[in-house]
């Protein structure tokens, strides 16, 4: 008898919080190019909304051209203006029923949950399209905490939702958490490296050994 095959999570790209404009476009193609992507999120440090807005509107046209859409962290409000797919909130479900009211059912909206279960069921339950847990990796950022590979077991058993792993992944931790998770949200990981499509290939690899 033939094996099941088991499906893979994918890949959810995530912008670095800064990059040069000049350059960034054209490697963030070769990046998605190189690797099949679900989704792109950019995410900023800034909050200069003209420096917001032309990022958006370079990553939207590199990101469309492919066919990936493309989310926003936390400004719902400049995705309808900027021809974006939806947001990614970082603070649980506090604004995910009052933003899927503003943005409408087709927009993604996806809630960033920490190492919550209650949040992120609370922010399924009001309209998430996907929920994130993380940091999946231990880090020394925070307090300490992060998001153990039995949250994203219990997920996965137990809600329909979409989950996403994201933060200080290694290849470690995405061998460990492939079983359990349908998105691996991958960005700062990959961006300092001088390759960072062969970088990411490394990480998207640990899938399958």
């Amino acid at each position: 008898m033939a094996e099941t095959e088991i499906e893979l999570p994918q890949l959810y790209l995530v912008t670095p919080p800064e990059f040069e404009l000049s350059q960034f476009p054209a490697q963030l193609a070769r990046v998605l190019d190189a690797h099949e992507t679900a989704c792109l999120r950019l995410s900023l440090a800034t909050t200069d909304e003209d420096r917001i807005m032309r990022a958006a509107d370079a990553c939207r046209e590199v990101a469309h051209a492919r066919d990936v859409p493309i989310v926003i962290a936390e400004h719902a409000l400049m995705v309808e203006r900027l021809g974006l797919d939806g947001v990614h909130l970082g603070d649980g479900a506090r604004r995910v029923r009052k933003t899927r009211d503003e943005l409408g059912a087709e927009a993604i909206i996806g809630a960033f949950c920490g190492a919550s279960r209650h949040d992120g069921m609370n922010a399924g339950e009001a309209g998430a399209d996907y929920v994130s847990f993380g940091p999946a990796g231990a880090t020394g950022l925070g307090d300490g905490t992060y998001a153990e590979a039995d949250l994203f077991d219990w997920w996965s058993q137990m809600i329909e939702v979409p989950v996403v792993a994201e933060g200080a992944l290694t290849e470690d931790t995405i061998r460990t958490l492939t079983p359990f998770t349908d998105f691996f949200a991958i960005g700062e990981e990959i961006w300092r490296s001088d390759d960072p499509s062969a970088k990411l290939g490394r990480l998207l690899g640990a899938m399958t050994t």
